[in-house]
């Protein structure tokens, strides 16, 4: 193998790989170290440089961050990454002379934004202080998007949703709220530079034709618009007994709203094993510890009515069958009249866009799903001065990936209205630097010792389930953040080697508790993984591999195996090896210094 070409900032960026699973990318070790410190205001504010709603996120978000986490490889469970996010908002204090705010002298450029979710409001943050105009419009009361319908209040307090989505508007948005836009070619027709759709995925979808769907339809419900219903307090209660269908996260969310809104005997009902639903683990749990029974592999065969009044629903018990390729078939067991009752029935099937507000004549390409087409990496359609993002781009996904998609749709805009080529991209920031301060003194904690990951307390149930806006979880103290965030490994404290101060005496191979490192001869990728210290497997996991030592071999390290502890750093008598913290930064849209 040819040496490791280090200098490619996204192979450090890999190694780190809360980071590099983060949607935005979001230098979660960095923060986590702050958080420790006590710099909660730092702490926050460098997350919402990356993922705009720290206070959201660390409530509601998805976590794709944690499964990825190097703690995870030690123990059971990772670093409780996401709910340490919330201690940095939760302990920020006053933020707002931090948030930047519109020049005083505009740049003659304005852009629409349609919808006020996730998306839209991160482009208007990033251009904003540009000196874009920016113009808002939604058809709800308020800012916020599905954080604000589709997000039961017992899990996102609107006191926290309104400050995040605040610190946005304050930069002096321009906001149209109550406004439906039912034309953008009458959008367009007005003197906007750019037009960003950030609509999301409103639709619920249905079961429209299942026996006794229209005879019923007064008591069964799309599970989003439900839930919007009760957001806006236009809902308040629901009858004694609920079906819930659906598997995922907004299914999770209409049963607990249930049981909050009346219901005594909820139930969620989904087809597929309860293994493969698709909702969140922790969301799950959370249902369960509600005294809501989950009911899996149960087809919906029929809505049953009688007399103009919905009585529940049949289903056809299934289980699961597997070929040789690993797809999926639901085979009968036999029982296809399985009968549970229902007052109320919640369809929580997912979700698809709808855009009949946008005419096919605006030269917006659209695919056979009705989807628009749009460029994965700029977000542009196919008429150049409409951008898409969120749910509305490539479909439903989940708020950090909606912000990361509006932070590159910024960026398109950006460039797009200075006339410039939208291949050309701005460079992540980098940084990278040794944190050695003295003989075998380092300027972080590298022990690596078993610490199990803390539990978040909830509030007792009997008082959250009488009121639906009382938040479940009351969040990591101080101390218990410390604590947690003890367990990180700081895996962006690279392990950097020094080819030419190596004398090759073994003492890294001989001290590391992984045995990630190998002296060996080199060979192909494939040869030399299976021939270090322990047979490197994970191929989606790269090795570092260095220049030709003295005697002729490299130096192979299991990047996938590291727990980035220093031990080789400390053993090394030469300080061949380093600990070198990087630092990694999307780069926002941006015009260089700013003036006010």
């Amino acid at each position: 193998m040819e040496p490791t070409n280090v200098n490619d900032p996204e192979y450090y960026h890999k190694v780190v790989d809360c980071q590099y699973a983060c949607p935005a990318h979001t230098p979660v070790p960095e923060y986590i170290r702050l958080i420790a410190a006590e710099r909660y205001t730092e702490a926050y504010m460098i997350n919402w440089e990356s993922n705009v709603f720290p206070g959201v996120l660390g409530r509601t978000c998805d976590r794709p961050c944690e499964p990825a986490c190097r703690r995870g490889r030690v123990e059971e469970e990772p670093v409780a990454i996401c709910r340490l996010k919330r201690v940095a908002a939760d302990n920020k204090g006053d933020v707002k002379n931090l948030i930047p705010k519109a020049p005083k002298q505009g740049n003659g450029k304005k852009v629409a934004l349609i919808g006020a979710g996730p998306a839209s409001l991160t482009v208007a943050r990033d251009l904003a202080p540009l000196g874009y105009e920016i113009h808002v419009f939604d058809e709800q009361i308020k800012g916020g998007g599905m954080m604000r319908s589709q997000i039961p209040s017992f899990r996102l307090p609107e006191a926290v949703l309104d400050e995040e989505v605040n610190n946005i508007l304050d930069m002096g948005i321009h906001t149209h709220f109550k406004t439906y836009v039912s034309s953008l070619k009458d959008v367009l027709a007005k003197d906007y530079d750019a037009v960003f759709v950030g609509t999301g995925a409103p639709r619920g979808r249905d079961l429209s034709d299942l026996q006794g769907r229209k005879e019923g339809a007064a008591n069964i419900h799309i599970g989003i618009e439900w839930l919007a219903s009760v957001a806006f307090e236009h809902t308040s209660k629901i009858g004694k007994n609920v079906i819930v269908l659906g598997g995922g996260n907004t299914a999770m969310d209409c049963c607990r709203t249930s049981r909050r809104l009346g219901g005594e005997n909820v139930k969620v009902v989904v087809r597929s094993p309860f293994t493969e639903m698709k909702a969140s683990p922790w969301e799950k749990e959370d249902a369960m510890h509600e005294d809501i029974p989950i009911l899996d592999n149960h087809v919906p065969k029929s809505f049953v009515v009688e007399n103009g009044q919905l009585k529940g629903m049949t289903f056809e018990k299934v289980h699961a069958v597997y070929d040789e390729k690993g797809k999926r078939s639901l085979v009968s067991t036999g029982e296809d009249h399985v009968f549970i009752e229902a007052d109320d029935v919640l369809v929580a099937i997912g979700q698809e866009n709808s855009f009949p507000w946008i005419e096919r004549d605006l030269g917006i390409e659209f695919d056979k799903w009705e989807m628009p087409k749009v460029d994965a990496v700029t977000f542009q359609s196919t008429n150049p001065k409409v951008f898409f993002g969120g749910d509305a781009a490539l479909g439903p996904k989940n708020v950090i990936t909606a912000v990361a998609q509006g932070h590159q749709g910024a960026i398109s805009i950006d460039l797009f209205c200075q006339g410039k080529s939208l291949a050309d991209r701005p460079a992540p920031f980098t940084n990278l630097i040794s944190q050695k301060m003295g003989i075998h003194e380092w300027s972080y904690d590298s022990v690596v010792a078993n610490d199990h990951r803390f539990v978040v307390a909830q509030a007792d149930k009997t008082i959250t389930l009488k009121d639906r806006k009382k938040e479940v979880e009351l969040g990591f103290n101080k101390l218990e953040g410390f604590k947690e965030a003890q367990r990180c490994l700081n895996c962006d404290v690279q392990t950097v080697f020094t080819v030419n101060r190596c004398i090759e005496c073994d003492a890294c191979m001989d001290i590391c508790p992984t045995s990630c490192i190998t002296f060996t001869d080199n060979g192909t990728e494939e040869d030399l993984r299976t021939r270090l210290m322990a047979p490197a497997l994970n191929l989606e996991q790269d090795l570092l591999v260095s220049g030709t030592l003295a005697t002729g071999r490299v130096m192979v390290k299991d990047e996938d195996v590291c727990l980035h502890c220093g031990l080789c750093a400390e053993r090394c008598p030469t300080s061949a090896w380093d600990m070198q913290k990087f630092f990694y930064n999307v780069t926002k849209a941006h015009h260089g210094c700013q003036t006010a």
